[in-house]
């Protein structure tokens, strides 16, 4: 149950999302439903992975919505020859002038940062890509057998281009799971690509200024955690996740007929957990039916890995994804959690009084 100081949290939360989205805006056109797909692995405290072709600004976006934050941010451009200690840093040698004596010495490397932008990730070798899973599980990396610690908050956004196949490295189904969202990014329409050329081709421009600093970020991600969900809305949640999954006995036949393998309980968690910000996002103090429906496309399209008849017959996740949602219809009014809300209006009344 959310207390008088989370209710205001809530509230401020809110307040803050409208806030990163003006200041985005100043750079970024459109892609509104992008920028909110951001802005909720962030309250959520978890990864993102943008996938679209080139010239898009997915770079431009997330280094934008670094400047809004008041936190430490760092690019690595993924190569062919990055190799892992590019990333996690590594111990070298220094002397000291003065005694003459020799030590090792840890040099951190652009990992230890609060946002981590991996510019087009698929473009390194997998044991490169590897040195990404345990900063990304666990916020912090090993090195020569000693833990060391990432700083908090920790986001890692990459970019991937879907189009390019050679040279690239496609990331192993386990590093995939570990992001919270996979971001889809269009064109953008004839209106805001006028508004695009307009804004690039003349002198000067606006810069996004800082909204929240690194304790508030930890802070809100807190809270968001705090949110009550009910049972039937957590089980609607789940249930995705459970009919991606083809030996189950609840399986749709397009799952058992397209889908290799789904999405394991990592999924159900980001699912309740992107629900619960999104309806922080909107400032609601509970987490209906329909927030759960606005989180299932990106937390599931990278966990379901179709087979050769799907490739044959075009079916995509997203396909499979909007099959599943027709399959399972929002029923009921939600008076719970229309109650829920009245409970926490009349809380803070009394409150105030």
């Amino acid at each position: 149950m959310l207390n008088h100081e989370d209710l205001q949290s809530v509230e401020r939360l809110q307040a803050v999302y409208h806030r990163i989205s003006a200041e985005v805006s100043k750079v970024i056109v459109g892609q509104h439903s992008v920028v909110d797909e951001l802005l909720l692995a962030l309250f959520a405290q978890g990864h993102c992975l943008l996938v679209g072709v080139p010239g898009l600004a997915k770079t431009l976006m997330i280094r934008t919505l670094a400047q809004t934050l008041d936190l430490g941010f760092r690019r690595i451009q993924f190569t062919p020859d990055l190799m892992p200690a590019d990333v996690t840093g590594t111990e070298v040698i220094q002397e000291d002038r003065s005694s003459g004596n020799r030590e090792l010495r840890f040099m951190a490397g652009p990992i230890f940062a609060n946002i981590v932008l991996a510019d087009e990730v698929n473009r390194t070798p997998p044991k490169t890509q590897a040195a990404l899973l345990e900063a990304m599980q666990e916020r912090q990396v090993t090195i020569n057998g000693i833990c060391r610690k990432l700083p908090s908050p920790f986001f890692v956004l990459a970019t991937q281009n879907p189009i390019e196949h050679e040279g690239t490295y496609p990331l192993p189904e386990a590093q995939l799971d570990r992001f919270m969202l996979n971001v889809l990014i269009d064109y953008p329409s004839e209106d805001d690509e006028l508004q695009i050329v307009q804004r690039t081709t003349v002198d000067g421009g606006e810069e996004a200024e800082p909204v929240l600093s690194a304790n508030e970020v930890v802070d809100l991600g807190k809270v968001v955690r705090r949110i009550p969900i009910a049972d039937h809305v957590a089980r609607f949640a789940l249930r995705f996740a459970r009919m991606t999954r083809r030996d189950t006995l609840d399986a749709p036949e397009i799952v058992k007929e397209f889908v290799m393998w789904g999405a394991g309980p990592r999924a159900s968690q980001y699912l309740v957990l992107a629900a619960k910000a999104k309806a922080a996002m909107a400032g609601r103090h509970y987490v209906s039916h329909s927030d759960v429906i606005a989180v299932i496309r990106p937390v599931l399209r990278h966990r379901i890995k179709t087979n050769f008849d799907a490739d044959a017959e075009g079916m995509t996740p997203d396909h499979i994804i909007e099959q599943l949602i027709a399959l399972n219809p929002i029923v009921g009014d939600e008076s719970g959690g229309r109650k829920r809300d009245q409970a926490s209006e009349i809380f803070r009344s009394a409150d105030s009084r």
